[in-house]
């Protein structure tokens, strides 16, 4: 059942409004249901949870016979931004991940995110799906608040992803969705998955197939499930940023979320008018590539890769 959360007039005679399908168990509810919430479409750039919106309802109505709580899926939450390919919401130059909880009277966006917000609360987890930008590829991973560690990595450890990051309570934005859900006490998981403005079929299916087995947790889903993957959790002390020295155009000969020794080739950053080597780029540590850069070129501190120790 496709409903609005919030719907606003726009010039010339439009409406932006925010939606979500609810699907319920086929013979009703009693009141007493779970119920999981699945959002993307914060950035517009970021388009991989798309297909896990598509595919997670797809196998639901398949078997809906399993279904015994709430699936709430809202795909887009920041539709000018998705219908424009822009990151932020047109017209505002704003990340609509910056402005939660957002404001019941106060300006659109802020309206916006405060019916977000009220409409989430609640659930017994929602799953905020993000992807990364052009630039960078990630694999699947779970990023958490050190603050809601305890509550949350027992839910992550679910999700079938490869990775759960701990980050420091330092340097997480309390603007963000996720950070306002887990103040007012809804488990909220931060997906980081693939590359901006591109779907990769392999990381939906893998991530469907966790949200399936945290349902299944939860009680809202009773359905055959997989095994999920045990996640390698880490902190930030843990992990080793590599950025570019110099400009050019960078050519890994690494691959993504594998292994590298210290020391070891990580990838080379060419000068195409010149035919030289601006410069090597080296591992600091042994490790495992989980990001890797995607848009080839460089300018000087751009982020080349993240390696876990």
């Amino acid at each position: 059942m496709i409903e609005t959360v919030a719907s606003v007039g726009l010039p010339i005679d439009e409406k932006l409004m925010i939606q979500k399908n609810r699907l319920v168990p086929v013979n009703g509810l009693s009141g007493n249901e779970k119920r999981i919430s699945i959002v993307t479409g914060t950035h517009g750039d970021e388009l991989e949870g798309q297909y896990v919106c598509y595919e997670l309802q797809r196998r639901i109505k398949e078997n809906i016979e399993c279904l015994t709580g709430i699936v709430d899926v809202y795909p887009a939450i920041n539709p000018l931004g998705i219908d424009s390919i822009t990151r932020g919401i047109p017209g505002f130059d704003l990340d609509m991940n910056r402005i939660f909880p957002g404001l019941e009277n106060g300006s659109m966006p802020e309206y916006i995110a405060s019916k977000i917000i009220d409409d989430l609360s609640g659930s017994a987890a929602v799953v905020d799906i993000h992807a990364s930008n052009i630039f960078l590829e990630e694999i699947p991973q779970v990023r958490i608040n050190e603050l809601s560690r305890d509550t949350l990595v027992p839910l992550a450890k679910h999700l079938n992803v490869d990775y759960i990051w701990v980050h420091s309570s330092a340097t997480v934005l309390e603007s963000t969705l996720a950070y306002s859900l887990n103040v007012i006490g809804t488990p909220t998981l931060v997906v980081e998955m693939g590359v901006g403005m591109r779907i990769t079929k392999k990381y939906g299916d893998q991530l469907t197939d966790g949200i399936l087995a945290l349902m299944k947790e939860l009680g809202i889903w009773n359905g055959e499930v997989i095994t999920p993957k045990e996640p390698i959790i880490s902190e930030d002390g843990e992990v080793s940023f590599i950025n570019a020295g110099k400009s050019g155009v960078f050519v890994p000969c690494v691959g993504h979320w594998k292994n590298v020794k210290k020391d070891g080739h990580i990838g080379d950053i060419l000068n195409p008018l010149t035919g030289e080597i601006n410069e090597r780029i080296f591992a600091p540590t042994d490790g495992i590539v989980f990001t890797l850069r995607e848009y080839p070129i460089v300018n000087e501190g751009s982020l080349i890769a993240r390696i876990l120790a």
